[in-house]
């Protein structure tokens, strides 16, 4: 006899990747709008106290205390080589699990969490990529309707000299918590 129910015997972790699969968190940044795969997401905190890191990259705002833990912030515009703009009550940070890393990302405003199937999926083109800084991190653009969302490969946000600075701080940060 053959399971109909097949989809009911996934694991509740399985199940949540299935229903995580195609969603984007999109959000703003100059007058663009980029999507991040839902599943990099932690959550999305409002914007609080940043402890400044001296002798870090300008993108690395410093560090923020979520619940106890220390985390890395980077500020999306200026990773982008975007202006900066002041901080207000829309700004946010987006708190990502990147490859073990959690980081928080600084957006100017959160948009909206779509579904993006994969025929609506297409690689980023090339052309114009140099006078982009922010190309760099985009890895496909996804069709929303009669709009675009620019897609952020979170492993690219993130370079191995800032891996490096992120997990040296992780490491000084549990040994605070001891």
């Amino acid at each position: 006899m053959e399971d109909t129910n097949a989809k009911n015997d996934l694991l509740p972790e399985e199940e949540e990747q299935v229903q995580k699969k195609d969603k984007y968190v999109t959000f703003k940044s100059g007058q663009e709008f980029f999507g991040i795969k839902i599943q990099y997401v932690n959550e999305i905190i409002v914007f609080q106290e940043i402890t400044e890191i001296p002798e870090c990259e300008n993108y690395i705002k410093g560090l923020i205390n979520l619940r106890g833990k220390i985390i890395p912030v980077i500020d999306v515009r200026l990773r982008f080589g975007q202006e900066p703009i002041e901080y207000n009550d829309r700004t946010c940070i987006i708190v990502l699990n990147v490859n073990d890393t959690v980081v928080g990302l600084i957006v100017e405003r959160i948009a909206e969490v779509v579904e993006i199937s994969q025929k609506n999926i297409i690689p980023s083109p090339s052309i114009g990529k140099k006078d982009k800084a922010h190309h760099v991190f985009v890895n496909s653009i996804g069709k929303v309707g009669n709009s675009v969302k620019l897609l952020l490969d979170p492993d690219k946000l993130l370079n191995d000299d800032d891996i490096a600075v992120l997990e040296q701080m992780e490491k000084l940060s549990e040994e605070e918590g001891e």
